[in-house]
């Protein structure tokens, strides 16, 4: 096997690496956004829960009262 050979094959298994690794980056970006609007939906579902009850509006980015 030449030396050039060797690197073709090199290539082609690091191509189709690259390529298999995209394929899964790309499942994970869909999956990441569907899981996004899952908590944005429970968290205004978790809010209105609140309210419902008489308690007051739930900051999500306010800081806890001990810090």
């Amino acid at each position: 096997m030449t030396d050039t050979t060797k690197l073709e094959e090199k290539i082609a298994h690091l191509t189709r690496s690259v390529e298999d690794m995209s394929d899964i980056v790309a499942r994970q970006e869909t999956e990441i956004a569907t899981l996004t609007r899952r908590v944005e939906m429970l968290m205004q579902r978790s809010a209105e829960a609140e309210l419902d009850v008489g308690g007051s509006a739930v900051l999500a980015d306010q800081r806890p009262p001990h810090w």
